[in-house]
C-alpha cells in the first residue's frame, strides 16, 4: 500500500508537469503509420492519426523470458508481477543474478523469504568490479541466500498443486530443485515489436533501435531514447537522452555523452559505480593504481550501523586520471555522484582529497580512497594501505 501511494504521488506529479507545460496526452497503443505519422488506438478501440514533423520513440523495455517457460504471473513471474505481490512467498527461486535478480533477492530475503539465486555466468553482477561482486556474493551467502553460480536453468515445470520443479545444470552436474515461486530476472528486451519500424525503415540491432549522438535514427525526424536504444538501461540515462533528443528536435545542437554515467544497484548495502572496473582498465592497456577505503574505518558508517563495504578508486598511473570509482556500502547511490562529477570535470585524486569534506560524513570515504591512491590515507593503519 505504501509503495502504491508513493507511485501514485509520483505519477500525479508527472501528470501535473505535463499539464502545466501544455503537453497533450493521448492514452492508447501507438505505432508508426509512416514517416511523420503516428497512429494511436485509444482505450475505446478508436483509431487516431497524429501528424508530426518530429517523433521521439520512448517505449522502454520488457522483461526477457526463458524460451519454453510459461509465465503465469502468480507462481512463475517476472519483476513486473513481483512488484505487485499481495502476499509474501515463503520461498523463491530467482533466475538471474544481475541487477534485478540481486535486488529482489535482497528485498525478499530481508522480508523473510527463503531465496535460491541461480546465475548462468561465472559470477554475479557481471557489470561490477570483481572485488565488489565478490563482496556482494559473500554478503548474500551470509544473509542466508543459497547462491548457485555457473548453473543454467534447463527446465521449469508448469505450476501445479505442489512445488515447481526446476532443472539446472553446470559443467559438472545436473541438479533438480523445487520452489513454490519462480522469479525470472534474466534481463530486459526492447519494446519495439509493435512499433512498425520496418515499414518506415528504422534500423535496429538485436531489436534495439540504432541512433546517433543526437539520438536520431537513420530516418530523419525520428528519434529514440531510453531502454529502446540499448546500452545502459537506466532511468537517469533515459532522462539525459530525452533531453538531448528534445533539444535537437527544438533546433538546438546537442549530443549525448556517456563517459561518466553512474550506475546503481539497490541491494542492502547499496552498490554503485562509474567508469571502468580495474579489470577493464588493465585490459585497455592502462597502468593502474588503486585506492581503497573500507567503511569499517568510517565514523559515520559505524554510527549508522552500516559498516560493510568499501570505496575503490581506479586511476591511470601515467596521467592521474580517474578511470573508475566503485562503491559498496551505505548510500552508495548518493555517494557516486561526487565521483561522477569528478570524472566529468577530469579531476584528479589529489583535487578530491584537497577538497575539505565535512566530518562525520560518508563522503569522507571517497576522500580517503583518493588519499590511498597516493599512499596517504589518514584513517588506515600503514599495513592496511594498498
Amino acid at each position: 500500500q505504501r509503495k502504491d501511494r508513493i507511485v501514485s504521488t509520483l505519477v500525479k506529479g508527472v501528470q501535473y508537469l505535463l499539464k502545466s507545460n501544455q503537453v497533450e496526452v493521448i492514452k492508447g497503443t501507438a505505432h508508426l503509420g509512416a514517416v511523420g505519422l503516428v497512429e494511436v488506438k485509444d482505450e475505446e478501440g478508436g483509431l487516431r492519426s497524429v501528424e508530426a514533423e518530429k517523433v521521439i520513440l520512448a517505449t522502454g523495455s520488457l522483461p526477457a523470458l526463458i524460451p519454453g517457460v510459461t509465465v503465469d504471473g502468480q507462481r512463475i513471474m517476472t519483476s513486473d508481477e513481483a512488484l505487485n505481490l499481495q502476499e509474501l512467498p515463503d520461498e523463491i527461486l530467482i533466475v538471474g543474478a544481475s541487477v534485478v535478480g540481486v535486488e529482489f533477492a535482497t528485498i525478499f530475503n530481508q522480508l523473510g523469504s527463503k531465496i535460491t539465486l541461480v546465475e548462468m555466468l561465472p559470477r554475479i553482477v557481471m557489470t561490477e568490479d570483481d572485488e565488489i561482486a565478490a563482496l556482494l556474493a559473500k554478503h548474500l551467502k551470509r544473509s542466508g541466500v543459497d547462491l548457485l553460480v555457473g548453473y543454467r536453468v534447463d527446465k521449469v515445470s508448469p505450476p501445479g498443486a505442489g512445488p515447481i520443479a526446476i532443472s539446472v545444470s553446470s559443467r559438472d552436474e545436473v541438479r533438480e530443485l523445487k520452489a513454490n515461486t519462480v522469479l525470472i530476472a534474466i534481463g530486459r528486451k526492447p519494446n519495439t515489436a509493435e512499433l512498425n519500424l520496418e515499414a518506415v525503415g528504422v534500423e535496429t540491432e538485436k531489436g534495439f533501435i540504432r541512433v546517433n549522438e543526437q539520438m536520431e535514427t537513420n530516418v530523419p525526424g525520428i528519434y529514440a531514447i531510453g531502454d529502446v536504444v540499448g546500452g545502459m538501461l537506466l532511468a537517469h540515462v533515459a532522462s539525459a537522452e530525452g533531453i538531448v533528443a528534445a533539444e535537437n528536435v527544438a533546433g538546438m545542437e546537442s549530443t549525448m555523452d556517456y563517459r561518466a554515467v553512474p550506475s546503481c544497484i539497490f541491494t542492502s548495502p547499496e552498490i554503485a559505480h562509474v567508469g571502468l572496473t580495474e579489470k577493464e582498465a588493465r585490459e585497455r592497456g592502462y597502468e593502474v593504481k588503486v585506492g581503497k577505503f573500507p567503511f569499517t574505518a568510517s565514523g559515520k558508517a559505524l554510527a549508522e550501523g552500516e559498516r560493510e563495504g568499501l570505496v575503490k578508486m581506479v586511476i591511470d598511473k601515467t596521467y592521474g586520471e580517474i578511470l573508475g570509482v566503485h562503491i559498496m556500502g551505505p548510500n552508495a547511490s548518493t555517494l557516486i555522484a561526487e565521483a561522477a562529477l569528478a570524472m566529468n570535470l577530469e579531476a584528479t585524486p589529489k583535487e578530491i582529497y584537497e577538497t575539505i569534506h565535512a566530518h562525520p560524513t560518508l563522503n569522507e570515504a571517497l576522500m580517503e580512497a583518493a588519499l590511498d591512491v597516493d599512499g596517504l590515507a589518514i584513517h588506515l593503519p600503514r599495513k592496511a594501505r594498498s
